[in-house]
């Protein structure tokens, strides 16, 4: 996705490395985040119920403001259930926002 490379590479975005597990805790997200002096963090992904879930259980704990884009994750539908609307409903509860990302672009352009 070309159009993103400069927003990627803006010396600005911390992009979080592959990992074992499904949370922030098996790497250094927290601490490059506290380096830049970060306290908000937008969250987006493929596997919501599992990787983005835990990253925001995670970061919420470490007293990070954190949203979710809705419309940028995904997550497997089985016959027991749909992972990703179960994580969309307990996003409601928990995360500080829940965002498309049309809103996501909106609040990032407002900000910068």
């Amino acid at each position: 996705m070309p159009e993103y490379k400069s927003t990627i590479e803006n010396g600005q975005t911390i992009i979080d490395s592959p990992h074992k597990v499904y949370g922030p805790e098996a790497n250094d997200l927290s601490l490059q985040l506290r380096k830049a002096d970060i306290d908000k963090v937008i969250l987006a992904g493929m596997s919501v119920n599992l990787c983005v879930r835990a990253r925001l259980h995670e970061l919420l704990e470490q007293s990070y403001e954190v949203a979710v884009v809705r419309d940028a994750t995904a997550e497997a539908r089985l016959p027991e259930g749909d992972g990703y609307l179960a994580a969309i409903i307990n996003f409601r509860y928990i995360a500080n926002a829940l965002w498309t990302t049309d809103e996501a672009i909106t609040r990032i352009t407002e900000a910068t």
